[in-house]
């Protein structure tokens, strides 16, 4: 039997007339839905500066939903280690992890997670960063942090991330493009491409083919790659592409050359604004698998075999917070109902 692994990635969407309090505790609620519907993991982001998502502080976060489930794998989706010293975000996780043995991940994204200006004050430092500012050195640094094992050689030698954890945090790193799939092939960790993001299919192939045929197996892993996307799921086709019908996709191209996608259009202008370089803004309708829970598993299983993926990580942004877990219980059935036959 053809079957996926199904995960979850919430933002804690802000929507017109709501507060943060209200939209993390949705977060709260939806994360106890998933566990209740057997979804393998369920994952929080890291936005700054932001009055369209409440989730600034994955860590903190991560830690109140350990405590509210049982089960139910809870991580990053993921915390932006460009603005941090690894041997925190060790030290965190580490905590996480002994509060929660096993059932604790860490996705390491490399967006800024925010606009210009926040990315200047979180990488605001008394003394000097000293570190590597390299994505792929912080995150091997990372890993010797988490697992204590940081060589006798190494400038912070004897350095421990307390407390020690027999079952550290995993690793995973996200990405949307080319270069962050080789990264995550060379450093031999599981890897998630973020179609919402970069909805290129053809750069999606091209970075898991990259990845698969990259990855470092000489320790004796092997790759994991993972296809992060939205997705809609309601009781009729037209219910489905009303609900997705809702949503814009906004890119920001810099002169520069560098692309991102952001929020809101007013994101986009502030965001060129504050880089002091000229910009365009594109906006488009954002590309969401849609449809009844017959049409979406046949549309999953199809990107399974394109993609060659065994899980996917799901985001859903329904305005309507009733329909936003009647989703997620209809995408739970299309592979629940078809394993018990």
């Amino acid at each position: 039997m053809t079957t996926v692994r199904l995960s979850i990635l919430d933002q804690s969407p802000i929507y017109e007339g709501e507060t943060g309090v209200e939209a993390l505790q949705r977060t709260v609620e939806l994360a106890q839905y998933a566990e209740k519907l057997g979804y393998t993991r369920f994952w929080v982001s890291e936005h700054h500066d932001s009055n369209q998502v409440a989730g600034s502080s994955p860590e903190v976060l991560i830690s109140y939903l350990l405590a509210r489930t049982s089960t139910i794998r809870i991580g990053s989706g993921g915390v932006m280690l460009q603005h941090y010293s690894p041997y925190k975000v060790a030290e965190n996780f580490n905590v996480l992890a002994s509060l929660a043995p096993g059932r604790v991940d860490l996705g390491i994204g490399r967006a800024p997670g925010g606009l210009p200006r926040s990315t200047r004050a979180l990488q605001q430092s008394g003394g000097g960063d000293s570190g590597p500012r390299d994505l792929g050195d912080k995150v091997k640094e990372l890993a010797k942090f988490l697992n204590n094992a940081l060589e006798a050689d190494h400038p912070l030698a004897g350095l421990r991330a307390a407390p020690s954890v027999a079952n550290p945090a995993e690793l995973y790193l996200l990405g949307a493009s080319v270069a962050s799939a080789q990264i995550a092939a060379d450093l031999a960790y599981p890897y998630v491409f973020s179609l919402f993001i970069n909805s290129d299919e053809a750069v999606a192939k091209e970075a898991l083919d990259t990845y698969r045929a990259s990855f470092d197996r000489s320790g004796g892993k092997a790759p994991e790659p993972i296809l992060a996307l939205s997705l809609i799921v309601a009781d009729t086709e037209e219910e489905a592409n009303v609900l997705a019908g809702e949503y814009k996709i906004v890119k920001l191209h810099l002169a520069s050359g560098r692309t991102l996608t952001v929020g809101t259009l007013e994101q986009a202008e502030e965001f060129g604004r504050q880089t002091n370089e000229k910009f365009t803004v594109e906006e488009k309708p954002a590309e969401i698998i849609r449809g009844t829970k017959e049409s979406v598993r046949r549309q999953l299983l199809e990107a399974k075999e394109r993609f060659g993926v065994e899980e996917f990580v799901v985001t859903t942004a329904v305005r309507d917070f009733g329909k936003r877990l009647r989703s997620f219980e209809l995408l739970s059935e299309a592979f629940t109902e078809v394993a018990a036959e």
